[in-house]
């Protein structure tokens, strides 16, 4: 029965915590900025242009340079990246998405640590990823160092 309880007290905590990552400056900006995003006429109708092509794409990647549309098609999925990657809009949603996931990464680490450090955490970032932690996981191939 103890045990239950403490996991209740936990699963409060844990609930606690994603509201005080909900409530952050950090979230509203990632909000605010997939909302524009996704309500600028402008943006969409590039990031539309970019996922149309990115079949053909798709498509011409199965038989490589032989096939007939590869040099147009590997030009224009170029040109269309660039234009949705250089978009105002996609360009502060990406960096506030980044932010967000730093926040997560951080989290993630603090929470990790305070169990062990040899706790593995999953940040994806190479800059969390140092001490005993195996970035990357004992199989990688590394110099691990772990046991």
């Amino acid at each position: 029965m103890l045990a239950t309880v403490e996991r209740i007290e936990l699963l409060e905590k844990a609930e606690e915590l994603v509201q005080m990552v909900l409530d952050s400056d950090i979230a509203e900006n990632y909000r605010q900025c997939l909302y524009r995003v996704k309500s600028s006429k402008d943006t969409q109708a590039k990031v539309k242009a970019f996922v149309k092509m990115k079949e053909r794409y798709e498509e011409v990647q199965r038989f490589g340079r032989y096939h007939p549309d590869y040099k147009e098609v590997m030009g224009q999925i170029r040109v269309l990246k660039r234009e949705v990657d250089l978009d105002d809009a996609v360009a502060e949603f990406k960096k506030a998405e980044n932010d967000l996931q730093g926040l997560l990464d951080e989290i993630s680490v603090l929470i990790g640590r305070a169990v062990s450090e040899s706790v593995k955490v999953p940040t994806g970032n190479p800059f969390f990823d140092t001490g005993s932690s195996c970035g990357g996981g004992c199989g990688s191939g590394g110099s691990c160092g772990c046991s």
